[in-house]
């Protein structure tokens, strides 16, 4: 019988050609497992067999499917949020701009905030977290997309503030009724058509939530000229961006009469246009 010290670590060495964070990978999958936290699991409280379906979690991530979409789960801005293969999962790099929100807006708390493409509600939470007066909609194309960020909504507590609605950008009046907004955010599709991508990102990860176009751009090409009708006054909108993209990203900004700043990621790169 395997004990489950052993089984972490037989998981750690089958995992390690799948994955850069092998024996993370496999402490959360035991973890989750056992039912319990991988706190839980490092401190030694996990006692017991290990469990028939930790094998079954093993292999689905060495087929590279991401550890958020096995786990249900994915944590974003201090908000532990539900996640599946009907959403982008949130990165960290996507916090960036919150951060950048919480600066521009300091002083002036946005009393409405508008998420464009909210997936799994990742932005639209997190703001509304940060500004408990502000109300704010998830436009959002996906009905199980949809589905997904009212479940974020309400296990956050944050249902009677946050209206998810239905809408498409590629859709002519897709802004008639919305409204102005004090703060918008957007994580738009904007990899390369043939961009390189992970195995767990290309073949498990929405492709609508990824790709747009040959250069990228296709979908700030839709939504950037819609911005100023979208805006209240002294309004500020952000987008995230490709490392590669602010020159072109800024280039259609400035073509609609908005003025730009970007801004880096932790890691220095260019993550965040800032539109005002």
């Amino acid at each position: 019988m395997t004990d489950l010290r052993t089984a972490l670590r037989e998981a750690a060495e089958r995992l390690a050609a799948t994955s850069d964070t092998a024996r993370l990978d496999a402490e959360l999958l035991l973890a989750h497992a056992l039912g319990v936290s991988r706190n839980d699991l490092l401190l030694g409280r996990a006692q017991g067999e290990v469990p028939t379906q930790f094998e079954a979690l093993i292999r689905r991530r060495i087929d590279h499917e991401p550890i958020a979409y096995i786990l249900g789960t994915q944590p974003f801005c201090d908000l532990d949020l539900a996640v599946s293969p009907a959403v982008l999962i949130p990165r960290g790099d996507s916090e960036t701009l919150i951060e950048v929100a919480r600066a521009a807006r300091e002083g002036r708390p946005p009393a409405c905030i508008l998420d464009l493409g909210t997936g799994s509600g990742a932005l639209l939470l997190a703001a509304l977290s940060l500004w408990p007066e502000a109300e704010g909609i998830g436009l959002e194309r996906s009905a199980d997309a949809r589905a997904i960020a009212s479940r974020n909504a309400t296990a956050h507590g944050l249902a009677a503030r946050a209206r998810i609605i239905a809408g498409d950008w590629t859709s002519a009046g897709w802004t008639d009724g919305l409204g102005r907004f004090d703060l918008i955010l957007a994580n738009p599709p904007y990899v390369e058509d043939n961009a390189e991508l992970a195995p767990s990102v290309r073949a498990h990860e929405p492709a609508e939530a990824l790709f747009a176009g040959p250069q990228g751009l296709d979908d700030y090409r839709r939504l950037i000229p819609a911005i100023p009708s979208l805006l209240a006054p002294g309004g500020t909108a952000l987008f995230e961006i490709g490392h590669r993209q602010s020159a072109a990203v800024a280039a259609l900004a400035e073509t609609a009469g908005l003025t730009v700043k970007v801004h880096q990621d932790l890691a220095g790169r260019p993550r965040c246009v800032e539109l005002a």
